[in-house]
């Protein structure tokens, strides 16, 4: 059976509204949090949550529509989006309750959640007729868009129990306010460098073709996520490498390291210059793999 794509709905948005959607809702995510701290109502902590974990993924699909241009259908981008959140944090959950802590934890966590993320992007790309790297990036931004938004959500949720099972805002708003801005060079972008390898790999009658240009694109972003995960030890040990050690403070009868604040701040530096050069890296993967040229067809 050949891929089709469905023609019924026309992509019709007007321009730029991923950015006007992004703008007002962060001036509603801030209405919201202020509502909440002063009237100290926990029936609007669902609100805040959700639409902190939200806003920034769902402005991504609003820029995949308007880029689409009518080549993907809306429907089949919701559909990526939801199903690529829900069934994404679902199996990734699943797999990776059987990693045991060791120093390839990162690379396992990394290895199931772009596994998970790319078979939905499978499934839902299996529609698209016509199939490109550009298509596969915007396809594969979708899914990883969705998967990051209930992911965020799970996140806040987490950051605003304390141990006394109280309501911490303060941490669910600065969780929800890193996710948000760090989500277009995390799961968006990797799994749009995968979408953009399969895509540009499959043949021109759509079937998909595992090449090895499409293993390596899988590998490079375990890598990216890997490293992306793993950057806060990588950091603090290339600080305490950089100051000389570390020293230490009594407490209860033991002697525990603490870094110096001289530590902390290197280590602070050696943490975004490394999450910078991760998405200098990922965004020049997909640049890439975007524009590849189609493999020629095999004559049998």
């Amino acid at each position: 059976m050949q891929p089709t794509t469905t023609q019924s709905t026309v992509i019709t948005t007007g321009r730029g509204w991923w950015w006007k959607t992004l703008v007002l809702g962060i001036l509603l995510w801030a209405v919201t949090a202020v509502v909440t701290f002063s009237t100290q109502n926990s029936n609007l902590i669902p609100t805040v949550i959700l639409l902190g974990s939200f806003l920034v993924p769902f402005s991504v699909v609003l820029f995949v529509v308007e880029k689409a241009h009518g080549s993907i259908d809306i429907m089949l981008l919701l559909g990526a989006f939801f199903f690529g959140g829900i069934f994404g944090v679902l199996g990734a959950s699943i797999l990776e309750s059987h990693l045991s802590p060791s120093l390839w934890i990162y690379v396992g966590v990394g290895a199931i959640e772009e596994a998970v993320k790319i078979a939905v992007f499978l499934v839902v790309g299996a529609r698209v007729a016509e199939k490109t790297g550009l298509k596969g990036a915007l396809l594969g931004a979708t899914v990883g868009a969705g998967f990051a938004a209930f992911e965020s959500a799970g996140y806040a949720f987490n950051a605003s129990l304390t141990r006394l099972g109280q309501i911490d805002l303060n941490a669910l708003l600065q969780t929800e306010a890193v996710r948000g801005l760090l989500t277009p060079v995390g799961h968006v972008l990797w799994t749009a460098i995968l979408g953009a390898a399969i895509f540009g790999a499959a043949s021109a009658a759509g079937r998909y073709r595992f090449t090895g240009g499409v293993v390596l694109a899988y590998l490079a972003v375990v890598a990216l996520h890997a490293l992306w995960d793993s950057m806060g030890f990588i950091s603090a040990y290339l600080a305490l490498k950089v100051t000389g050690g570390v020293h230490y403070q009594l407490a209860y009868g033991q002697l525990l390291p603490v870094a110096s604040d001289n530590a902390s701040t290197w280590s602070t530096v050696f943490y975004v210059l490394g999450l910078l050069v991760i998405s200098v890296l990922g965004v020049l993967a997909l640049r890439h793999w975007a524009r590849a040229k189609r493999p020629a067809e095999v004559s049998v």
